[in-house]
């Protein structure tokens, strides 16, 4: 499966689920039995409340497993934090 499928297969399942994906920032390969993919996903949060009340967006952080076929197993928030808040600091 091309990384461009699988980047096809993420924003299908985000804009379905969760919210649709503002950036995917890494797709890693996963080797040995459980074999499949690893992803990380960058999502507007609330972005309608933050603009009503004049904040700045949030982006939320998510880690996602698909399997071999490239279907999303699971996903899990690993944080959130101001969209014009650089990462580390």
């Amino acid at each position: 499966m091309t990384i461009k499928e699988l980047m096809s297969k993420i924003r299908e399942f985000f804009n379905g689920n969760v919210a649709p994906p503002f950036k995917i920032t890494s797709i890693e390969e996963r080797e040995g039995d459980e074999s499949g993919w690893t992803a990380t996903v960058e999502v507007i949060e609330e972005k309608e409340y933050m603009k009503r009340y004049a904040k700045d967006e949030m982006l939320g952080t998510y880690s996602v497993v698909l399997d071999k076929d490239g279907e999303v197993t699971s996903f899990k928030r690993e944080g959130i934090r101001y969209r014009s808040k650089v990462d580390g600091s």
